[in-house]
Order: C-alpha cells, then sequence, then structure tokens
C-alpha cells in the first residue's frame, strides 16, 4: 500500500466513484446548456437536452469537443462561470492560430493543485521535501501546476522555471533539491550538465516528476540512473486543468487518472464510438468538476489505453497508458504510421542518448525520412567507415521497427540544439497539414 494524499478519494469504491461521476456529469451538462450558448447549440444540433443525461451510459449521447470547438469560441465562448468568478487564465503553447485559452475558478485552481499534491505524494512526496520546480511558469501550466501541488503538500517550493542551467544546479546543490519537476528532455540534458560539472555527488535528488512530452521506458531509465532517482510521468493538458489529469504511482505502469474530477473514455479516432476497455484508442475527457471551464467529451488526439487492473498501490482510479502516439500529429511516411517514440526505442536500444531529429521531406512525390543522430563522445571517430557501420546498424533497427527504410546520419555529439523545454523532435518539409 502506498502514501496518499487524499486516501478516502485515491482508495475509493468503484461504486462511489461511479455516483461521484454521475452526480457530476448530470450537474455540468445542465450547468453548461443553461450558461453556454456555444454548448446549448452544440447539444440541439444531435437533439439532446440535459433530462437525456441521468447515468455515465448517457455519456455517449453528447456532442464531442475538439480544439477546434475552443479556437472558435475563444475567448470568452465556453465560460460557464461569470467573468467576476474567474481568476486566472492558462493558455497552450501552441504556435498556429488562435491560441486555446482556460479560465479558472478559485475552486478550480485548488482541485487543480490537489490533482499535483496527489502526484507528488505517489513519488514519495512529503512536506519534507524540497520540490525543484523546472517547468515553465507564466500561461503554460506546468509550472503554476506543480508549483501549487508543492505548496498544498508543503513542501518547500522552488519556483525555477525553465532555462538557465547553472543556475538551476546551484540552487539544486545549495539548497538540496529532492524532487525535480521538468520535461523529460530537460531532465537529461540537467542529468548531462551535472555530470559534465563533476557535481553528480552533490545532488540529493531522489525523485522527478516529468511530462508535457512524449518519452520511453529507455529514456526513463537513461534518466533514472544518470540522477540516481525514480522517475514519475505526469499527464495533464491545459483544456482539462494542466498537469495532474493523472500521475503515476510506485508501480511506474501506467497512470491513474482521478476519477473524482475526470471522466475518460476511450474512441475509435475514425467513427467516434466508444471502446470496451482494454482496447486502443483516442482518450477523450468530461471534466465535470471544473466551474469556470467545464468540457464535456473533449478530445485528446492522445492515442492509449485504459485499465482498471487492481494496483498494488491500492488506489482505486483507473489507468491510462503513456500516450502511444497522437491520433493527429503521428507522421505517416509512405503510408506507414510512425510514432517518434518507436525511433527513440531503437536509438537507445543501441546505445544512443536520446538526442535526435527526424526529418521527413517529399522528393518526386515520395516521402523520405532521415532520422539525424548525435554520437555519444565514445563513439565518436572520424573514421568514415566506422560511422557508415554504426549507421547502417542503426537502418536495419529501424526498417525492423517500423517496416520503412530509413536513412540515418550520425553527427557529432551536442550538434543537435538542445531544448531547455519541449524538445523540436520532427521536422516535416512536406507541408501536408497547411491550409
Amino acid at each position: 500500500m502506498g502514501n496518499y494524499f487524499t486516501p478516502e478519494k485515491e482508495t475509493a469504491s468503484r461504486e462511489q466513484i461511479k455516483e461521484w461521476q454521475t452526480t457530476g456529469l448530470v450537474d455540468a451538462v445542465k450547468r453548461v446548456y443553461d450558461n453556454v450558448p456555444y454548448y446549448r447549440k452544440k447539444m440541439e444540433e444531435k437533439g439532446v437536452t440535459p433530462d437525456d443525461i441521468r447515468s455515465l451510459d448517457d455519456l455517449s449521447k453528447l456532442p464531442f469537443l475538439t480544439k477546434d470547438d475552443l479556437r472558435e469560441a475563444y475567448p470568452y465562448g465556453l465560460m460557464a462561470r461569470p467573468l467576476s468568478d474567474c481568476v486566472r487564465i492558462q493558455s497552450t503553447s501552441g504556435t498556429t492560430g488562435r491560441r486555446v485559452v482556460a479560465f479558472y475558478t478559485m475552486n478550480d485552481i485548488r482541485l487543480w493543485e490537489e490533482c499535483c499534491a496527489r502526484a507528488l505524494v505517489a513519488a514519495g512526496g512529503t512536506k519534507d521535501d524540497v520540490v525543484h520546480v523546472s517547468y515553465g511558469y507564466g500561461l503554460f501550466t506546468g509550472g503554476p501546476g506543480l508549483n501549487g501541488g508543492s505548496h498544498m503538500l508543503g513542501s518547500l517550493t522552488l519556483p525555477m522555471s525553465s532555462g538557465n542551467t547553472d543556475r538551476q544546479i546551484q540552487f539544486m546543490t545549495d539548497l538540496g533539491s529532492t524532487i525535480i519537476c521538468c520535461t523529460p528532455s530537460y531532465a537529461a540534458y540537467l542529468a548531462e550538465s551535472i555530470h559534465e560539472r563533476g557535481l553528480r555527488d552533490k545532488i540529493k535528488l531522489k525523485a522527478g516528476i516529468f511530462g508535457a512530452e512524449a518519452w520511453t521506458e529507455e529514456m526513463r531509465h537513461d534518466i533514472e540512473q544518470a540522477l540516481g532517482i525514480k522517475a514519475y510521468d505526469i499527464y495533464g493538458l491545459t483544456e482539462i486543468s494542466g498537469p495532474g489529469v493523472s500521475f503515476e504511482c510506485e508501480e511506474q505502469n501506467g497512470m491513474h487518472i482521478n476519477e473524482d474530477y475526470f471522466i475518460a473514455e476511450i474512441i475509435d479516432p475514425k467513427t467516434g464510438e466508444v471502446l470496451p476497455e482494454g482496447e486502443k484508442g483516442e482518450l477523450v475527457f468530461t471534466s465535470f468538476a471544473k466551474e469556470a471551464f467545464p468540457l464535456i467529451r473533449y478530445r485528446t488526439k492522445d492515442i492509449c489505453i485504459l485499465t482498471r487492473e487492481k494496483c498494488s498501490c491500492g488506489r482505486t482510479f483507473v489507468k491510462m497508458t503513456k500516450p502511444l502516439g497522437r491520433s493527429d500529429d503521428m507522421l505517416i511516411v509512405k503510408g506507414v504510421n510512425v510514432f517518434p517514440s518507436q525511433i527513440e526505442t531503437v536509438l537507445l536500444n543501441h546505445g544512443y542518448a536520446a538526442n535526435y531529429q527526424i526529418v521527413v521531406d517529399r522528393v518526386n512525390n515520395s516521402d523520405t525520412i532521415e532520422v539525424r543522430v548525435e554520437m555519444t563522445p565514445e563513439m565518436f571517430s572520424d573514421e568514415i567507415g566506422k560511422i557508415r557501420t554504426l549507421e547502417k546498424e542503426l537502418v536495419n533497427g529501424l526498417k525492423s521497427m517500423l517496416g520503412i527504410y530509413a536513412t540515418v546520419r550520425l553527427v557529432a555529439p551536442k550538434s543537435i540544439t538542445r531544448s531547455e523545454g519541449k524538445a523540436v523532435r520532427v521536422i516535416d518539409k512536406r507541408n501536408l497539414y497547411k491550409g
């Protein structure tokens, strides 16, 4: 049995969880129908009224919401409470078109920070810890979410934000940081920088909470070894609240969804049909407990699997796998679905660090895919023959993983730009998605 921040909720019976979700859903649907014309119109188009929603089985009668709806209703069109009740916004880091803005009442922030506190406790956090938050602050949800969760837990909180690696390491050593929260790519970069400075033995970290981008099991093990920590995954999206929608426990095998605040479904991304538990499909969330900005059946575009198998930590909340890719920005190369995580697995299995870039292009109407990979200092050699042999090994490894031929270019150590926020893994030059 593990430690819990809110034991009575995190270990509640299925019946109790269903009761919370049913009451919450019925209430949220009525609230958005009465207060949000945009929602009412969508429900009317589908021929649904709040009276049709009496149990969780009725959820599938409701229309989906997508990021396009959020952009169309921007800025205030999906608010379910008066502006005077709202105390904060957060916004996505998206670069195209109108940004997605989410609104919060004081209670929404409390609920979100509670979810983040649960994630910290699941990673072994207590009020005696020093929580080092290197997610970005400001509009991005990472920093504010974990910052608030750490405060709620009563831990000393270092609001570092991202970047300025020298200062990060100085505070880490001087103040004895024990839990680090950042993106996995920045954690790998910090580990590299700590080793370069010979400060590994001055670091007191015991755990890390890493999210906001995809990462593999291999990358987890690399970070754990490099920093001497346990690395935990956390999941969330601005539209639903931010990090802490789900989190990993000591099993490190899937993330528990905070079902007292969120309802999760898995659908077939093509047909929208709800899939049975255990099937792989697109994750859909209903954030029924939110006051200012509740979203009903929001399509995340993340592909994953839900499981209710009993967890050794004692939590009864459903678990989701790490996102296994995206139903939208997944690469389709030569008709084959390619996920960067597959490529990363091959590289790490061949002894390379997770510093790579995937460049997709179209030459003479045919797709090309090139994987640029940094050599480790030990591999680095000016013998062309030796480099060609290493490249050929990776080409074969990628062919068996992806089923297609990708060219590989090994490049000098540190020649691919390091990211202090989200790593830019994919450069798609084909312009397939431009209007």
